[in-house]
């Protein structure tokens, strides 16, 4: 069941134009990788996904990017209900300066989620989620920001579990990782694309062989090849799909 919908998606960075014409399907409850060379655009196309680059001054947006069958870009209710329903985690873990418990109480507190009763339930379901509780439920009052980078970017994604996020937008999650944390970070995703849409952006494309089920390989802005990611791999059919993914540029 297609989950997100991208529809002829253009962006300009003022007179730049760093997207061209990007048309791809994001199936429900699977991991998505986009892969491509350093500003190839595929972190400017994830922030498309829940209008990140809203934030950014002269950004210019043509074509259409649709969630559950509603464009994001006409949607009536609201940035903030949005981001609550996409969620996005970045390259380096970014935890509240406050203790590992309001880190995650913040959300449903913000959009009214929960009752203060309800909150104890919420932190524990969502540590559990990311693999967390057995470490920290005796340290829930200490601050998030003592925490191995690890685990910092396991809290981040277990705030997104506690509003109920649909979609998981990840942007080279583990580059800030070792290889043991970054192995720990891919078996959550594995375990997570059960309950929610994974989109990730990864320069490791090992990583993206190992983790997704769908690929796409960007270049120059465009989305020059979508599909499964065994195919992707193992067969592309354009022939700047197979140079990049054999190692002859990138």
């Amino acid at each position: 069941m297609k989950k997100i919908e991208v529809e002829h998606l253009n962006l300009w960075y003022a007179d730049f134009h760093a997207l061209h014409d990007n048309t791809m399907s994001i199936r429900e409850k699977i991991i998505t990788s986009l892969i491509g060379p350093s500003g190839c655009g595929k972190s400017t196309l994830l922030r498309c996904l829940n209008r990140m680059n809203d934030l950014i001054e002269g950004v210019r947006i043509e074509g259409s990017v649709k969630i559950d069958g509603e464009d994001i870009y006409q949607m009536k209710s609201g940035l903030t209900a949005l981001r609550k329903k996409i969620g996005m985690v970045f390259q380096r873990p970014n935890p509240f300066p406050l203790s590992i418990y309001e880190n995650i109480a913040f959300g449903p507190k913000v959009h009214h989620m929960a009752k203060a009763g309800e909150l104890d339930g919420i932190v524990e379901e969502s540590l559990k989620a990311v693999h967390l509780w057995g470490e920290l439920k005796d340290k829930l009052g200490k601050s998030a920001l003592g925490l191995s980078l690890e685990q910092k970017q396991r809290l981040c994604i277990a705030r997104l579990v506690a509003v109920k996020s649909e979609v998981l937008l990840m942007d080279e999650p583990c580059s800030a990782l070792d290889p043991l944390a970054t192995l720990k970070i891919e078996e959550l995703m594995r375990y997570l694309k059960t309950d929610f849409t994974i989109v990730i952006v990864t320069h490791n494309m090992q990583q993206a062989a190992r983790v997704s089920d769908e690929t796409g390989f960007m270049l120059l802005g465009e989305l020059v090849e979508f599909g499964r990611t065994t195919d992707i791999f193992t067969r592309p059919k354009d022939k700047r799909t197979e140079d990049y993914i054999t190692g002859r540029y990138g």
